[in-house]
């Protein structure tokens, strides 16, 4: 229910607005001085603020410059007297939402009200979907148990603060473009635009007016001007993935554009500048394709400035359970549902080669999710092509032991086995640290203690 402040001086407006606002079905809030209401709306969560400006000896306009302080999206709609209408235009020009003159009309004070709700209620459905985006995409959710892992995960916190072009390889379904978002996210780009773009998905005759825009008239069908993906990306970032499926006679154009930071639609006579960091992505040997005459060798050095290469799952199997764990809390609350794993579901998804890579993984725990009855994640419900190539992990050599913790002191062993194992805990729980630390036989607190910092 949302909360409505109510501030004015005037026992007798104060109760019409309490009364009119309780019969919209809103929880209302009254106070007669604006010190009070300053102290509301600097200890308590307040959806609108309607307020009186002309008030003694702390006036409306100082409690609106509170809220905007202090709860920057709450909407405020000021009451004025006709001859403090300039001093209400001013502020809407700070930030208010509305103001009404008294004496109003009743159904233009519930119409503003609605309205400002209704605003509210956006901005909160924004930032809600905003922070879903950053759950899903942002640094913080790359899966970096394995030392390939926390290696990328450092070459983006090196990266990530720069402008500098990267270059993203690593084969189908590694997860390039969550590296590539989670690279916007950390940047001082993070509040502009990331536009992905699959330069394989878009028809070479199509690419260049996709990448430039075009003007009217340049084609058959060019009706209006359009803007390309340069512009729409402009003090953002832009992704291209599968870049070595870039037309030859493209790549001239599209170098000229990352050298000069300014494109030219096409059909058009003047250059327009653009301010757009490039990240690049590809599952194919670009310097294969550069030997072959296929990609261009500048445009090749001038899009691997800093080169990234992800490792298949099949080379970071410690991130395999906490991968799970990571898709199977995302389909928890779609659910209402706590899922854990068996253990023979681990030994199969521990087994299992992934030649379709974390995509096929997150396929596969979303296909047991689906044929699910009951909480716990078995081998029947997992995808049957998994379950029957899955094999037996092999027992560890006494020699791949040594080889694996050469250089580790005792008490690093130690910790990284330890570590090991609480995953595995953790991920037979579906990440529930209470269940981990009662089975594990420890406090909560030890087990916090114990994880990473990120986990």
């Amino acid at each position: 229910m949302p909360r409505v402040l109510l501030v004015d001086d005037e026992p007798r407006i104060l109760s019409l607005l309490h009364s009119l606002l309780k019969g919209e079905g809103l929880e209302v809030v009254s106070e007669r001085d604006g010190e009070s209401a300053i102290a509301r709306i600097r200890g308590e969560q307040i959806d609108l603020l309607i307020t009186d400006i002309r008030m003694s000896p702390v006036d409306g306009m100082e409690i609106f410059r509170t809220a905007r302080t202090e709860q920057a999206d709450m909407p405020v709609i000021l009451l004025t007297a006709y001859g403090a209408v300039d001093t209400a235009i001013e502020a809407m020009k700070g930030g208010a939402f509305d103001y009404l003159t008294k004496p109003f009309k009743v159904d233009e004070l519930l119409i503003t009200v609605r309205r400002a709700l209704e605003y509210r209620r956006l901005v909160s459905e924004r930032d809600h979907l905003q922070q879903e985006l950053t759950a899903h995409y942002g640094f913080e959710n790359v899966v970096a148990q394995s030392a390939p892992m926390r290696n990328i995960c450092e070459m983006i916190k090196r990266i990530a603060p720069t402008d500098t072009t990267v270059l993203i390889v690593g084969e189908s379904g590694t997860g390039k473009e969550v590296v590539a978002r989670a690279i916007h996210l950390s940047s001082k780009r993070k509040a502009k635009p990331f536009v992905a773009v699959n330069c394989a998905a878009i028809p070479e005759a199509l690419l260049e007016s996709e990448m430039f825009g075009h003007v009217k008239g340049a084609f058959t069908g060019a009706t209006a001007n359009r803007e390309g993906l340069f512009e729409a990306a402009n003090g953002g970032t832009l992704f291209l993935d599968e870049i070595g499926a870039m037309p030859l006679a493209l790549q001239g154009k599209f170098l000229r554009a990352l050298q000069e930071r300014e494109v030219r639609p096409v059909g058009g006579s003047a250059s327009r500048p653009v301010d757009v960091r490039v990240l690049a992505a590809s599952n194919v040997d670009l310097e294969k394709r550069v030997e072959a005459k296929e990609f261009r060798q500048d445009l090749y050095y001038r899009l691997a400035v800093i080169p990234l290469e992800l490792p298949p799952l099949r080379d970071r199997q410690e991130d395999i359970l906490p991968l799970v764990r990571h898709f199977l809390q995302r389909e928890a609350p779609m659910t209402d549902r706590q899922y854990r794993l068996s253990r023979e579901a681990r030994e199969i998804l521990c087994g299992y080669a992934w030649p379709g890579n974390v995509r096929e993984l997150e396929n596969a725990v979303k296909h047991a999710v689906a044929f699910l009855d009951g909480d716990e994640i078995t081998p029947d419900v997992l995808p049957p092509r998994i379950v029957s190539q899955s094999k037996p992990a092999a027992e560890p050599t006494a020699a791949n032991e040594i080889e694996q913790y050469r250089n580790l002191s005792l008490k690093a062993f130690l910790r990284t086995k330890e570590r090991e194992y609480l995953e595995q805990v953790l991920a037979g729980v579906n990440g529930d640290k209470e269940q981990a630390a009662k089975a594990l036989q420890i406090s909560l607190a030890t087990l916090y203690r114990k994880l990473p910092a990120d986990a």
